[in-house]
């Protein structure tokens, strides 16, 4: 089940805005900064702290040139150079429903036009092209389910306009589900088998890269906490897309435009909120199911309401979005129904795959 905190997108910050604050940020830290320079003394080893840092600076050194930002009409966000043909991978957010778009290079002061290969919304995810670039440095994606808590990792991005900005963290928690708001014209999605992280994610990050010392980008930075309490984000936690997901997509939209496996289970129903007589919500109510599909099979048909699937109860949609998240197509789970009529059952369900793009 999904967090109980809510969300908000670091995207979708607009680029007139983000100017300001670069122009702000150069007006008030003007002056020279240096590098700390280390003498090495072969009688003395380093110290941790110094290997830290070393190890802080090469992976920015390599990962960096991988990031990219992306400009849309309406606000900025990052990405991540795919292959030497020009894809790079981003959130679906981030473009939105631009239809143009820019892409600045880290190695370029000039942006350069690109064109939107697709989009996946259930997973945030998208894939722009760029062409005619030279030299570009694809990013080495890893296995993001090595990763354990206490990983050490960099994200790497863009926010608020700064470009090519690295906040420090820790691997917080792995295989997270989180649903993200609507907003923007961006319909939201319940994201699966995200990775939590401390490392500050902020508006322009979405679509960047989560990278370990080992140079690996290993994630997607998508999304932050927010503190309702305190009406702003919740220092220190931040979501990103695992790269497992992640590349998977974006190697079927490469390939065929489209998401034909989204490894993704599905009831095949559209439902809407049920509440019960104090108003409190009681489950999701079945609109339609789709004629052969798993949930029909099982006998589960209009006007019923779902009330738990594998033994997680299901109060809401957001809630049954969740479940279905965290299980695999093809397994065969228990989904307690109230009928129509007000019988109660449990009936067994062989789950189906969510549709593709």
């Amino acid at each position: 089940m999904p967090t109980k905190a809510s969300f908000r997108r670091p995207a979708g910050f607009a680029v007139a805005l983000a100017a300001a604050i670069t122009l702000a940020t150069a007006l008030t830290g003007c002056g020279s900064i240096g590098h700390n320079r280390i003498k090495a003394d072969s009688e003395t080893p380093p110290s941790p702290a110094v290997v830290t840092q070393g190890a802080f600076v090469s992976t920015i050194n390599r990962v960096l040139p991988s990031v990219v930002e992306i400009r849309t009409a309406t606000g900025l966000g990052s990405g991540v150079v795919f292959d030497a043909s020009g894809d790079i991978i981003t959130n679906a957010h981030v473009v939105g429903a631009g239809t143009s778009l820019d892409v600045l290079l880290s190695t370029s002061p000039e942006p350069v036009p690109a064109t939107l290969v697709g989009t996946y919304q259930p997973d945030d995810l998208a894939v722009v092209k760029i062409d005619g670039v030279k030299d570009l440095r694809p990013a080495s994606f890893g296995d993001s389910a090595k990763l354990t808590a206490g990983d050490v990792v960099l994200a790497i991005g863009n926010p608020l306009g700064l470009s090519s900005s690295v906040t420090e963290g820790i691997v917080s928690a792995v295989g997270r589900i989180v649903s993200e708001p609507a907003d923007h014209g961006s319909p939201g999605a319940t994201l699966p088998d995200t990775i939590q992280t401390s490392a500050a994610i902020n508006p322009g990050n979405s679509g960047g890269a989560l990278a370990t010392l080992d140079d690996k980008v290993v994630g997607i930075p998508t999304l932050a906490a927010a503190n309702q309490s305190a009406g702003g984000a919740a220092p220190g936690i931040g979501f990103a897309i695992s790269s497992n997901i992640a590349v998977s997509i974006a190697r079927q939209l490469i390939s065929t435009g489209h998401v034909t496996n989204p490894h993704r289970a599905a009831l095949d129903v559209s439902v809407t909120a049920v509440v019960s007589p104090d108003g409190a919500p009681a489950g999701v109510g079945v609109v339609t199911a789709v004629p052969g599909g798993p949930a029909a099979a099982a006998g589960i048909a209009a006007g019923d309401v779902i009330t738990a699937v594998d033994g997680t109860a299901t109060p809401d949609a957001q809630a049954l979005a969740a479940v279905l998240a965290a299980l695999s197509p093809g397994r065969l789970v228990s989904v307690a129904v109230t009928h129509a009529g007000g019988a109660r059952a449990v009936v067994h369900v062989t789950l189906g795959q969510l549709p593709g793009s």
